[in-house]
């Protein structure tokens, strides 16, 4: 239930349209439904203005059926993360309406059309190739959180002249997602030339010395440029809230 839901819900009641018994029957799963492994968070919604979203991996197919029927039965949009293609496939076929994201390993379902909320657009900037899938993690996310995203892919510091290329679109943004393993430094370039908020988001991807992405999460966090803001690594999906949230028109 959203806010606008509630509104009606509670115009309703004031009319004379529902009883006080309607009304309970449709709030008396809020704040939380406890479903005996998971505690599903329905006032999610109202809070922070989208749903509970399912962190897929080390969840049984089982659980998250589950998870996202209770969710589904309360009229919200659906967002599985961190979801391999075997358990998204299984999950499907209890919810034929569920779409799968290859390259995100997300699933999405979508009962009420989004609508875009978002002040400007959010954009979402990979350093190679191998960085896609946390990207598009973010891609997926902000678009379902109700923003215009557009996303541009390879253009790292091996040949920054990609990026320079593109510059102008970095200025029709108004927040960046900016994804990078190795050394991680596309986040402060990025910043250095674009003026926006810069959210910077390590990733794995990497040699030996990377540490699995801790050398670019430390590169992010010694930014010389201003502005640059830094998730954990891998975190596409906690980078698409807080640009999100930035984005808000309130």
């Amino acid at each position: 239930m959203d806010s606008k839901e509630l509104q009606v819900l509670l115009q309703n009641l004031k009319n004379g349209d529902i009883d006080v018994d309607d009304a309970i029957q449709r709030l008396k799963h809020l704040p939380f439904e406890d479903l005996g492994h998971a505690n599903v968070d329905h006032h999610r919604q109202l809070r922070l203005g989208f749903p509970e979203v399912i962190f897929g991996e080390g969840k049984s197919v089982g659980q998250m059926t589950q998870i996202v029927a209770a969710l589904v039965d309360k009229g919200n949009n659906v967002l599985v993360t961190r979801i391999d293609e075997p358990r998204a496939l299984q999950l499907k076929e209890h919810f034929p309406s569920l779409v799968y994201h290859e390259a995100a390993r997300c699933l999405t379902l979508e009962q009420k059309p989004v609508e875009i909320t978002g002040r400007g657009k959010i954009l979402v900037v990979s350093a190679g190739t191998s960085d896609i899938p946390v990207a598009a993690e973010a891609v997926v996310t902000a678009r379902l959180l109700g923003n215009e995203v557009e996303q541009l892919y390879d253009v790292g510091v091996a040949g920054i002249h990609r990026l320079l290329a593109r510059k102008e679109l970095l200025f029709t943004a108004a927040v960046i997602i900016v994804v990078a393993g190795m050394e991680g430094a596309l986040p402060s370039v990025v910043a250095g030339m674009a003026g926006r908020p810069v959210i910077g988001v390590p990733t794995s991807i990497g040699y030996g010395a990377s540490f699995g992405g801790i050398a670019a999460l430390l590169g992010m966090l010694n930014s010389c440029a201003a502005g640059v803001t830094v998730v954990n690594i891998d975190n596409g999906f906690g980078a698409a809230c807080a640009a999100s949230l930035m984005n808000r028109d309130e």
